[in-house]
């Protein structure tokens, strides 16, 4: 299945991709860029630029800061997930503190979460 992609947004998230938070370089390069399951950074999909996708297990994988816990992106966010799940894709949320407070539990939640989703008959 091919995702929807605005075009326009790819300039955007190539930059992304070069000026990633460092809780974004510390999972990518601690982790998901050598994970045996390929992921992409900063992936257009429709109107929405994803922190990290991993195709073969239609996950994503979502960091947040703090900003993502007030009223207003809190709906914003609901909306996002609520379309990416519409296109069959599971969305994983972590905060951002995780990442620095249980990055071993939050790679070994991923990593569950991807065997668990790729179908082994493919």
């Amino acid at each position: 299945m091919n995702l929807p992609q605005n075009k326009n947004l790819k300039k955007f998230s190539q930059d992304l991709r070069s000026n990633m938070t460092k809780e974004e370089r510390h999972l990518w390069y601690d982790f998901l860029k050598n994970h045996p399951i390929q992921f992409n950074r900063q992936k257009v999909i429709g109107n929405y630029i994803v922190d990290f996708y991993c195709h073969q297990a239609k996950l994503i994988i979502e960091l947040d800061g703090g900003q993502h816990f007030e009223d207003k992106r809190v709906l914003n966010d609901e909306s996002r997930t609520k379309y990416l799940n519409s296109l069959g894709l599971n969305v994983l949320r972590i905060p951002n503190n995780e990442i620095w407070d249980n990055f071993l539990g939050v790679c070994e939640k991923i990593d569950i979460m991807v065997k668990s989703k790729i179908d082994p008959n493919k």
